[in-house]
C-alpha cells in the first residue's frame, strides 16, 4: 500500500514537470571541454559551467548568434572544478558535491538541485517574442520571492512584474514599483538565488500571471544566468557577493553621525551648523553637501562638478577647518551632466557620455533638466 502511494506521488510530480517542459526544443548532443558543458539543441546551444559547488552558470546561444563572455557583474573566477556526467536513458546528470543539473532530453528541460534538493527548473527556457528575449522558469506554488533592487513594495515581491530600469522616484511615500537602482536578481525562500547576468533594460516577472512562473525579459544582450545555492541565508548572501564582488570595509567614521539636509546653501552656513553641533556637544563625524555646492539653483547646474564660488568662496580652507574639528566633508555627486552645465562641452569633447545608436551623446529630460549620463563602463568615463 505504501509503495503504491509513493509511486502515485512520483507519477503526479512527474506529470507536472512534463507539462512545464519545452516540447519545441530538441536535444542533439552533449560534450565537455575545459570544464564547460556544451549542450546542443535544434535551435542553439547551452554552455553550463560550475563556478563552485554552490554556483552554476548557464548561457543559451541561439542559432546564428556568437557567445558573448563579457559580464558587467561577475568578478569571481571559476574554481578548478568539473561536472561528473552520467547518462541514464532520457536524462543526463551533471553533478558536483553540492549543486547539480539534470537535463531531460524529451521533452527538453533543465533543472537545478543542491544536495539532492530541487531548486528551480527552466519551463520554456529561452523564447524570443516580438518585444523581448525571455528566459522562462518554473516556481513552486508556495515559495516567497525577494530581490529586484530598490523598490518600496514590501519584502515579498511575488506577483509583481518589476521593471529593470534605473530611475529615481521622487516623493514616493509608501509605494514605488521603480526607484533608483534595480537589480536582475531574485532570492527565493527555498534558499537559492538566480542572477540574470545581462545589462540591458527589461522586466523581471515574478509570477504576475499567477501560473508559478519566473520570467526574465530583456530587449537584447546575453542569455546568461547564475543559479546560486546556500546552506543558510547568510551562506546564500555570501555566495552571491563572492560572485559579484564584496564592498571594501568602510572607514570607522562612515558609521558615525552625519550632519545632512537637502542642501547647505553656503560655506558659512556649513561652518555655522557644525559649530552648533560642537557647541551643543552633539557628536558629528561628517557633513554632507548636497547640490548647492556646485550651483545656486535647484535645476540647471548638475554636472558643474566645481564649487560655486559665490556661496563657497574658499572650499579648501572650509574642508581643512572641518578636518581639524574631526569632521569629514562629503560632496553629493551624480553621473548626470546637464546640457546647461559648465562641463557639458568638455564631456562631449572627451567622449565620456553614453551615446545613441547614431553615435551622438544621449540626452533626455528629467527633474533637474536635460541631461546626458557618464558612461562609467568606459575607462575614460570612469576616470573622468
Amino acid at each position: 500500500m505504501k509503495a503504491s502511494k509513493l509511486f502515485l506521488i512520483f507519477l503526479i510530480a512527474g506529470s507536472s514537470f512534463l507539462n512545464a517542459q519545452n516540447a519545441d526544443r530538441k536535444f542533439v548532443s552533449v560534450s565537455q571541454k575545459n570544464g564547460i558543458i556544451e549542450l546542443k539543441t535544434n535551435d542553439g546551444a547551452y554552455q553550463i559551467k560550475p563556478y563552485s559547488t554552490k554556483i552554476v552558470e548557464t548561457t543559451f546561444i541561439p542559432n546564428g548568434e556568437v557567445y558573448n563572455s563579457n559580464s558587467h557583474a561577475v568578478v569571481l573566477k571559476p574554481e578548478n572544478l568539473e561536472f561528473k556526467i552520467s547518462e541514464n536513458g532520457n536524462s543526463i546528470q551533471l553533478t558536483t558535491e553540492g549543486i547539480s543539473v539534470q537535463i531531460t532530453k524529451t521533452p527538453f528541460q533543465i533543472a537545478y538541485f543542491y544536495k539532492n534538493k530541487s531548486l528551480i527548473s527552466e519551463r520554456k527556457g529561452y523564447v524570443k517574442t516580438a518585444e523581448f528575449e525571455t528566459l522562462d522558469f518554473n516556481l513552486t506554488a508556495d515559495e516567497i520571492l525577494f530581490g529586484g533592487g530598490a523598490r518600496a513594495l514590501g519584502m515579498n515581491r511575488r506577483g509583481i512584474r518589476l521593471q529593470l530600469y534605473n530611475r529615481a522616484h521622487y516623493g514616493y511615500e509608501t509605494h514605488a514599483e521603480l526607484m533608483n537602482f534595480t537589480m536582475p536578481l531574485v532570492y527565493s525562500s527555498n534558499l537559492y538565488a538566480v542572477h540574470f547576468d545581462n545589462a540591458p533594460i527589461g522586466y523581471l516577472d515574478l509570477d504576475s500571471k499567477k501560473d508559478n512562473s519566473l520570467i526574465y525579459e530583456t530587449i537584447s544582450g546575453r542569455k546568461t544566468y547564475q543559479v546560486v545555492a546556500g546552506d543558510s541565508w547568510k551562506d546564500l548572501i555570501d555566495q552571491y557577493t563572492s560572485l559579484t564582488g564584496k564592498q571594501s570595509m568602510i572607514p570607522r567614521w562612515a558609521l558615525g553621525n552625519f550632519s545632512s539636509r537637502f542642501g547647505y546653501h553656503s560655506q558659512q552656513e556649513t561652518i555655522n551648523t557644525i559649530d552648533k553641533f560642537l557647541e551643543d556637544e552633539i557628536p558629528v563625524d561628517a557633513v554632507i553637501l548636497d547640490l548647492y555646492w556646485f550651483g545656486k539653483e535647484l535645476k540647471g547646474t548638475m554636472g558643474n562638478l566645481e564649487f560655486y564660488k559665490d556661496s563657497f568662496p574658499n572650499p579648501k580652507k572650509m574642508i581643512a577647518d572641518l578636518t581639524k574639528k574631526g569632521v569629514k566633508t562629503i560632496l553629493i555627486t551624480e553621473p548626470f551632466v546637464l546640457t546647461t552645465s559648465g562641463k557639458w562641452a568638455e564631456a562631449v569633447e572627451k567622449d565620456i557620455l553614453g551615446k545613441t545608436k547614431d553615435g551622438k551623446p544621449y540626452s533626455y529630460d528629467f527633474y533637474f533638466g536635460n541631461t546626458g549620463i557618464i558612461d562609467i563602463f568606459k575607462p575614460e568615463g570612469k576616470a573622468w
